[in-house]
């Protein structure tokens, strides 16, 4: 039996599937559909350039949507308060004392950090368990614990 280039397509689809089930990224989903479409352009008959350009198309579309969804529903937080993009976000810090202004210095990492509060507390933050919300520069931005 020989292997047409439908399904050497329809190969390249299975893989991009596998492949997307144990890494576990969307994306390749999207590019299997584009293979997908190629294997259907090679079943209509169309040449191996045609199969190629739909399979292109169909998939980067894909991608595309993809990704302008994702954003849209994640919405784009700045990289300094997004969790995705720093390992510090969401992590805890003990606060000794805070400054009048809403400032205080903590130990995070083996270093000291300049901190500031964000949340609303009236009259103001209190000493105990903080969450790093943000980091701008080289000040932690710091919001209460939320109980479990």
């Amino acid at each position: 039996m020989e292997m047409t280039l439908g399904s050497t397509w329809w190969v390249a689809c299975g893989i991009l599937v596998a492949v997307e089930l144990s890494t576990g990224t969307f994306y390749l989903l999207m590019l299997a559909l584009g293979c997908a479409a190629g294997a259907v352009a090679s079943h209509l008959g169309l040449s191996e350039s045609r199969q190629m350009l739909s399979a292109a198309v169909i998939g980067g579309a894909a991608v595309a949507a993809c990704y302008l969804l994702r954003r849209n529903a994640l919405g784009a937080s700045p990289a300094g308060a997004n969790a995705d993009a720093n390992m510090d976000i969401g992590q805890t810090v003990e606060v000794a004392s805070w400054e009048a202004d809403g400032s205080t210095r903590v130990k995070y990492r083996g270093a000291s950090w300049q901190a500031s509060y964000i949340g609303s507390a009236v009259p103001g933050p209190t000493p105990g368990p903080y969450v790093i919300r943000a980091i701008e520069g080289s000040r932690l931005r710091l919001d209460h614990q939320e109980a479990l």
